[in-house]
């Protein structure tokens, strides 16, 4: 069958099957070689099978598109996917490009592509969904669209001058924070580096926070200071401690003069511990409430959305200040065992009597070992007065755990330990007790 017709946007993330129906992984862009004469034609899919690993798929070993899924004729190779010379990603390179009408009537982005089946195993670019410029009069108004064939524009291309990232975060905008961390590391370079400065603060954080740390500090060094530090106030403490102490110490300590105060004591707080210790695996922004507090104000303060859900799972009840440090450490109460009791019943009640706080200087191994004995989410960490300082989380712990590469998807090229890692090496400041600080706002608050 002919005529069929898909846009490439819309392609991406749709699952890949074999004859028997069953799922071998997921699309991820769309190649395409330039001819003379003719619109470019798709060579292959680039898709991603379990493990993120990304593979190549000939367009001959696809029997239909279509429907949010694609058919192959069976068994795919998983040898890694190499981009070869006179390949387009149509997703990573193409989208954002800029064309001008063969007609003179002006210019245009591309924000998506139709690809059109021609005959059997052969497929092409057949439209262009692009966007003109905005009308003068109209400052915060988007251009005008429009549906034209490839045989009506002409790609320009002006030498230094670097295509739009806005279709390509655009198509990406559903991406899960992993699957975008990795979609941007296969990129090329510097359109990784250009995606990176386009998207959005709070967005960015995500994405950096899923990378290894030789990437996480690629991507900072290409950003100024000013644009670091606001990232650096969208990342969690924890997050923002490893990286700043992976950066040259001149420009950590700058960072943090500029970040927001609140948000910099807590990273000051996270990098005064060794990195292998509860304080330097802990989050310093636990939910804290009084004894006083009702089951009805737990569960709204764990609704939040901006709280992580490892956090949510319990909530921490100390004596006044109710910030990081607090006064004195009460217990915590479980969200499970808020739900069996009324609105109006007092947290102070509904401690747990069985969970004990852990000291700022327990070693992660010992961490880890509470936490699966134990079945918790979390742990509280206290400082030598007995004060609340943070919490350790599981998923805290299973990222000291797992190996340096784990993020890889390429990790049957590289020996790695299962169980063990090597401690991220974190400047260690002298600090004999956490100095208080203002009320912590909320992660996106």
């Amino acid at each position: 069958m002919t005529g069929t017709r898909v846009f490439v946007a819309r392609l991406t993330g749709s699952g890949v099957f074999d004859p028997a129906g069953d799922r071998l992984g997921r699309i991820r862009d769309v190649l395409v070689v330039y001819r003379k004469d003719n619109a470019p034609r798709v060579v292959g899919l680039l898709a991603e099978l379990p493990g993120k690993r990304r593979v190549f798929i000939s367009i001959g070993r696809v029997s239909s598109i279509g429907s949010g899924q694609v058919i192959t004729t069976g068994p795919i190779s998983d040898r890694k996917f190499e981009q070869r010379g006179g390949e387009v990603r149509l997703l990573a390179e193409f989208l954002g490009r800029k064309v001008t009408f063969n007609d003179g009537s002006g210019e245009a982005i591309i924000e998506d592509a139709s690809i059109e089946e021609t005959g059997p195993g052969e497929w092409e670019i057949n439209q262009l969904f692009v966007r003109r410029p905005r009308q003068s009069g109209a400052p915060f108004a988007k251009g005008p669209t429009a549906l034209v064939p490839w045989s009506l524009v002409t790609e320009k291309t002006n030498d230094g001058e670097s295509q739009s990232a806005e279709a390509l975060i655009a198509s990406y905008s559903e991406l899960r924070p992993a699957d975008l961390a990795t979609t941007l590391l296969d990129l090329p370079q510097e359109r990784m580096l250009e995606v990176a400065e386009e998207l959005p603060d709070d967005r960015l954080a995500d994405v950096l926070e899923e990378m290894d740390e030789s990437d996480q500090v690629e991507i900072m060094s290409q950003l100024d200071d000013e644009r670091a530090a606001d990232v650096l106030d969208e990342m969690e403490p924890d997050d923002a401690a490893d990286l700043i102490a992976q950066l040259p110490e001149e420009r950590g300590e700058h960072l943090l003069e500029l970040m927001e105060p609140e948000e910099a004591d807590d990273v000051r707080l996270l990098l005064s511990f060794g990195a292998d210790t509860a304080g330097g695996l802990m989050t310093p922004e636990p939910i804290i409430l009084s004894a006083e507090s009702t089951v009805a104000e737990g569960l709204a303060m764990i609704r939040r959305n901006e709280t992580a859900p490892a956090l949510a799972a319990a909530v921490c009840i100390t004596l006044p200040p109710y910030e990081a440090p607090t006064g004195r450490f009460l217990g915590m109460v479980h969200f499970q065992r808020m739900l069996r009791y009324p609105p109006h019943e007092r947290l102070g009640a509904l401690i747990d009597p069985g969970l004990e706080p852990i000291s700022v200087d327990t070693p992660a191994p010992e961490v880890s070992r509470i936490l699966a004995s134990y079945n918790l989410v979390s742990v509280p960490v206290i400082d030598e007065n007995h004060r609340l300082v943070g919490v350790v989380t599981v998923d805290d712990v299973l990222d000291y755990l797992l190996p340096d590469d784990w993020r890889s998807h390429d990790d049957d090229e590289t020996e790695t330990t299962p169980n063990k890692r090597t401690p991220k090496k974190r400047p260690v400041k002298k600090s004999a007790a956490p100095a208080a600080k203002p009320a912590s706002r909320g992660r996106r608050g």
